[in-house]
């Protein structure tokens, strides 16, 4: 049987091969266009007659392709690529016909007339309403001729969208630096050094091998006293995916195109910019409004940003002798300065964040807040390094599963997030229960050693956790509103930068660390360190995020490809709020995936904007912490569990009982009056 097929329980992930995407979607389109042509013509259209087979026949499609680009994601090859690619014109061409069938449209709209409102259970209300808006959003109703053209738009979009982000994993991927000479690796972790050894050993080569990926980049920027090889590194990176490399993998036309693209799906749809169509199904009411808010958090920041970027600089000049603070330099002079200043380097921190004292810490912070417990499970995976853990609530019964894949390596796209492979369903016999992915990108331990975190990594994990509980935690059981299904896009962010707070708690870290070598918790001393460290060059960091959130709204609002041109737009940005200026060779939207081929566009911002929200929730676990349990429940209740099925703000108060602050935000990040 094709695995792609087989939805009886656990995807078959160590048998899905190249060979049966073709085959499986081919299938699955054919069920569920003839479930389409069945709900056109189905009367009286009811919820079970009408909304039901049609979900059970779309989600058996979203499933297996989903499956496609999760494995296109963590296990890239030539052959798996050729078959995403000979594949998703024909998904995107159906979700385009989808979301366009005015037979299907005038069923919704029947059934939003035929029902009583009261009748229906808020996540059904959601759905219906959701539901006659998507149809709009669609494209739906649209001439006919325009409609043709809605469609062959969003089918470019998803090509050129796919190839702009294998450009960047191949760019990536091919890059290689090799060191003969030692000297050269003077400042480098130990493990960095073993680590880039061993990829030359697996080569056949003598010498060091240094990559492009985060386990070997960040640190040669962090720590490598070679300014040499950090600019070496520092230029490869900043131009990857661009003209000043192989030009099949420039993204420069692509990025033009995918604008162009953008601008006039929305023109189509009667909206002024693609930001304006990006905000329809966001908390944010207009582009203005986001732009306000960016710039007065911008003008909040720049100031503490200004004051972190001259102190860089002055050290710099005093103790390192360097003359200039270059963009290869940054991360290294900031490394310096707060070993510096607080007696302690990231380095000496990470040595104590062992992988399993860390996931130990993260379960036992869940069960703390939710009542529910991780437990190690067994399905089959894709790689021999992903584990699989089930978790359980107080009963005993099954919440939900999740694949967790920590580490880098070749054919696994850059950067940290969570996907959801099976989302919660209430079905006529039993609970679907929900299963999502949890990708990071960490260094793996060499020679024997435990993979040990830095604290910014251990934050990612507990990001991306964040993401899953959403997912797993949520007691809707209709699928467009169940997890994070429904959820406006800046909202979404809420649960995940949440959970990022407790990585600075002492009684966390206590029982979350294990030093590699001797086995001891993080000392009092050096957390208190930490602690006064936190907010280090956080103004810097906070502008930083800002220029790219920004850029992206202007570029999809504001930019005209005929008088302007990206890195234009792009440099007018920075002269709004950089600090650190790179040079004019860096291409920075070329590697921008969030936005070129993610789900970012126009929504950037989102990062900042549910940061705001996150601040302030965690606020009321500090209001009250001798009732971590109860107020850990509420946002169990309120927010993690309720999904999609009312509005984020809706959430947000029914938690918090007001509406959300930016102050909490500002004191977080070290920048309150």
């Amino acid at each position: 049987m094709n695995p792609l097929l087989d939805f009886s329980g656990l995807p078959r992930f160590d048998a899905i091969g190249p060979e049966h995407v073709g085959p499986a979607i081919d299938t699955l389109l054919a069920d569920a266009e003839a479930a389409v042509k069945r709900a056109q013509s189905v009367s009286p259209v009811t919820w079970d007659s009408f909304v039901v087979p049609l979900d059970d026949a779309t989600e058996k499609l979203w499933r297996a392709w989903g499956q496609v680009n999760h494995l296109q994601g963590v296990l890239n090859s030539p052959e798996l690529r050729k078959a995403y690619n000979d594949n998703l014109p024909k998904v995107t061409r159906f979700a385009s016909a989808l979301a366009q069938n005015q037979a299907l449209f005038a069923q919704y709209r029947a059934l939003a007339e035929t029902t009583d409102p009261a009748a229906l259970d808020p996540a059904r209300a959601r759905t219906l309403d959701n539901a006659l808006r998507d149809f709009r959003l669609g494209g739906a109703e649209l001439a006919d001729e325009a409609k043709a053209r809605f469609a062959q738009i969003r089918e470019e979009l998803a090509s050129v969208q796919a190839r702009f982000s294998e450009n960047v994993l191949d760019a990536t991927d091919e890059y290689a630096f090799w060191i003969k000479d030692r000297q050269h690796l003077s400042g480098l972790p130990d493990e960095v050094i073993a680590a880039s050894r061993a990829a030359a050993r697996a080569e056949g080569e003598p010498g060091w091998k240094f990559t492009l990926q985060m386990p070997c980049y960040l640190p040669v920027q962090t720590y490598a006293d070679d300014r040499a090889l950090r600019q070496t590194l520092y230029q490869a990176y900043a131009v990857r995916a661009s003209e000043a490399g192989d030009e099949k993998l420039d993204n420069s036309p692509l990025i033009q195109k995918i604008l162009a693209l953008r601008a006039e799906l929305a023109q189509l749809l009667g909206f002024a910019s693609y930001g304006e169509y990006s905000l329809a199904t966001k908390m944010a009411g207009s582009p203005a409004q986001v732009l306000e808010f960016l710039r007065e958090l911008g003008a909040r920041a720049l100031p503490y940003a200004r004051q972190d970027r001259a102190e860089l600089e002055a050290f710099a000049r005093e103790a390192l002798g360097l003359q200039t603070l270059e963009p290869w330099d940054i991360a290294y002079v900031s490394e310096k300065l707060k070993q510096a200043r607080y007696s302690f380097s990231a380095q000496e921190v990470k040595q104590y964040f062992t992988e399993e004292a860390v996931l130990g810490g993260l379960f036992d912070l869940i069960k703390s807040l939710y009542g529910v417990e991780v437990v190690a499970d067994t399905a089959p995976v894709w790689h021999p390094d992903v584990r699989f853990y089930r978790l359980q609530d107080a009963d005993g019964s099954l919440v939900g599963q999740f694949y967790l894949d920590l580490y880098a390596r070749e054919g696994k796209r850059g950067g940290a997030w969570m996907d959801d492979c099976r989302n919660r369903r209430q079905r006529a016999d039993r609970v679907q229960t929900p299963l999502v992915y949890l990708v990071c990108n960490f260094g793996k331990g060499v020679d024997g050693q435990p993979a040990t975190l830095t604290h910014d990594e251990v934050i990612t994990l507990f990001h991306e956790m964040g993401h899953g509980l959403h997912a797993l935690l949520t007691a809707v059981g209709e699928l467009s509103v169940s997890g994070i299904n429904g959820v406006e896009w800046d909202a979404v962010e809420l649960p995940s930068q949440f959970m990022e707070n407790f990585c600075w708690e002492w009684t966390r870290l206590q029982g979350m660390t294990r030093h590699v070598q001797t086995g001891e918790p993080l000392p009092r001393a050096l957390f208190d360190r930490m602690i006064a460290a936190r907010h280090f060059l956080s103004g810097m960091q906070t502008v930083r995020q800002l220029e790219f959130a920004l850029f992206d709204m202007a570029l999809h609002t504001e930019f005209d490809p005929v008088q302007d041109s990206v890195m234009d737009l792009l440099e007018r940005v920075r002269d709004e709020v950089a600090v650190n200026r790179p040079p004019s060779w860096h291409r920075f939207p070329h590697s921008f995936s969030h936005i070129f081929a993610g789900g970012y566009g126009a929504g950037y911002y989102s990062y900042k904007w549910a940061e705001v929200l996150s601040a302030d929730a965690y606020a009321a676990f500090e209001e009250a912490p001798d009732q971590l349990a109860d107020t850990g429940a509420r946002f169990r209740a309120e927010i993690l569990s309720r999904g999609g099925s009312r509005s984020a703000l809706e959430n947000f108060t029914a938690f918090r009982g007001r509406a959300p602050s930016i102050d909490a935000l500002l004191r977080h990040n070290g920048m309150a009056a």
